[in-house]
């Protein structure tokens, strides 16, 4: 696998100056609330690690474990592999994830959280993809807008490739 071909989309400093500002909104948005942030890995386990250091309210920190895709195929089936390991009753919660296009991922966490009874939940996404139909889901905190092409890096991969790369790029087909 190459890294060298990819087309970058966003660039790692873009992202970076992104990233603070999403964490000033949602300092903002969540001041002097009781906060739990729950990360959705693997892909948004770099843009979560970034975003969490750059809040400067109190929180907590939980991940839970989905798949929906395979290679660049979404099978449309979203399935929960782990459970959250903190009782968010009572809690504001914040999901983080790295992309949304149909949101039914997102729907499926969200639906799921609600019978635990938090007292707010919101969701943020590093990237929205414009998939041109309507979606379960509108994210309440976006980083980028992008077309509805593959895309790997920060987080996101192909095959489990790719997510240490800096920046976003197109996926090269031929790596």
């Amino acid at each position: 696998m190459r890294h060298a071909n990819h087309e970058i989309l966003i660039s790692a400093q873009d992202i970076q100056a992104r990233v603070r500002e999403l964490a000033a909104e949602i300092d903002a948005a969540f001041a002097g609330k009781h906060l739990t942030i729950v990360m959705i890995s693997n892909g948004a386990i770099i843009f979560a690690a970034d975003l969490v250091r750059k809040i400067s309210i109190p929180l907590h920190l939980d991940t839970i474990s989905v798949s929906s895709y395979i290679g660049t195929r979404n099978t449309n089936q979203v399935n929960i592999l782990s459970q959250l390991k903190l009782d968010i009753k009572g809690r504001s919660v914040l999901v983080v994830d790295d992309i949304i296009d149909t949101g039914q991922t997102l729907a499926v966490i969200l639906d799921e959280f609600r019978g635990m009874q938090p007292v707010d939940l919101k969701t943020c996404v590093l990237l929205d993809k414009n998939i041109g139909v309507a979606r379960q889901v509108v994210p309440d905190f976006t980083g980028f807008e992008i077309a509805d092409k593959f895309v790997v890096g920060y987080g996101l991969d192909y095959n489990e490739y790719y997510r240490n790369l800096p920046h976003i790029a197109l996926l090269d087909q031929e790596s």
